[in-house]
């Protein structure tokens, strides 16, 4: 609900989506929450912090799907094992305090962790796709749209309009039945600025300012937010930082439009190609993420500008 308020403007806070490009070690999950929770318990009348949780990647071409795909990386893909494993590291999670946020890949597999997820995200590649429009429309959190892979904002709004309609379309019950769901619509989608293979960063004022004004024509909510990996920081971890700080600017001089921030970011800076019994703790095996060392001092800099906004504009009744 927290989030829910902050993208509709009843809470001034701004959701930090934080944490490992992707969960391949769940001891090292553990660790990094156990760092993150005072963290996030320090800044929260700032930041709702969340702790990204993602456990199936898409692949531009072919490669390890994710924990929950191939949980052993080993090629053997024993799927219910990672099931089992994906939803007792949320479990512990969410034991901890700590809300959580995933991306949906498949239209199956938020069956059986929806439930501990606080925030979602629908990826670059699968915006565009109408089952994941529709599968948005029938969760009940919050749910980013990333834009295009390509930079292409307008398709991500569309699916913010679709996904707020109801849908009925075919899936599975928790039980595993095929069946005909009826979905009632999703008020709480939003739009993620993650910058393009042909447009370049979209993180900067100018670029905030278009997304808002193409938000307010399509008459849906103009809050939204900026991830600061991926295109928007050319996949260079210490660029997150310098992206983040950017944001925080805008958010200081009262960007009240700003309301979410996503960091890749895990126990060490960097990535390593994985190899069995030889991989490094605490270091990605997808996309090179920020150190957190790194990562907090990131976070206080949001926190202090949502505190300047704040005195700026007065905290929202």
């Amino acid at each position: 609900q927290a989030i829910s308020d902050i993208f509709h403007g009843k809470d001034d806070r701004v959701v930090v989506v934080v944490g490992p490009c992707s969960i391949h070690d769940v001891e090292a999950a553990l660790d990094y929450a156990g760092k993150l929770k005072p963290v996030a318990e320090r800044l929260k009348d700032s930041l709702e912090v969340v702790m990204r949780v993602y456990f199936e990647k898409p692949r531009t071409v072919v490669g390890w799907k994710g924990l929950i795909n191939d949980p052993f990386i080993d090629n053997s893909f024993e799927i219910n094992k990672g099931l089992r494993m994906a939803r007792e590291l949320l479990l512990k999670l969410s034991e901890m305090g700590l809300p959580c946020g995933t991306e949906f890949l498949d239209t199956i597999t938020p069956q059986f962790i929806a439930d501990f997820i606080s925030w979602g995200a629908i990826g670059a590649r699968t915006t565009e796709s109408q089952i994941h429009r529709e599968l948005a429309s029938g969760l009940s959190m919050p749910v980013g749209f990333k834009n295009g892979s390509t930079g292409n904002v307008r398709i991500a709004v569309d699916a913010i309009r679709s996904a707020a309609e109801p849908h009925w379309f075919n899936s599975v019950t928790k039980q595993g039945v095929a069946a005909i769901f009826q979905t009632t619509g999703n008020p709480d989608s939003h739009l993620i600025l993650r910058g393009g293979t042909h447009s370049g960063p979209n993180y900067d004022a100018e670029s905030v300012a278009e997304a808002v004004a193409m938000l307010k024509h399509a008459n849906t909510n103009t809050r939204l937010m900026i991830d600061c990996s991926h295109a928007n920081s050319s996949k260079d971890p210490k660029k997150q930082a310098v992206v983040a700080e950017d944001v925080a600017t805008q958010i200081a001089d009262g960007n009240s439009n700003i309301c979410g921030v996503m960091l890749e970011s895990h126990l060490k800076e960097g990535a390593q190609n994985y190899e069995p019994g030889k991989a490094e703790y605490g270091v990605s095996i997808t996309d090179a993420c920020m150190s957190f060392d790194n990562t907090v001092p990131a976070l206080e800099h949001l926190a202090e500008a949502v505190i300047k906004r704040r005195s700026s504009v007065g905290k929202p009744v």
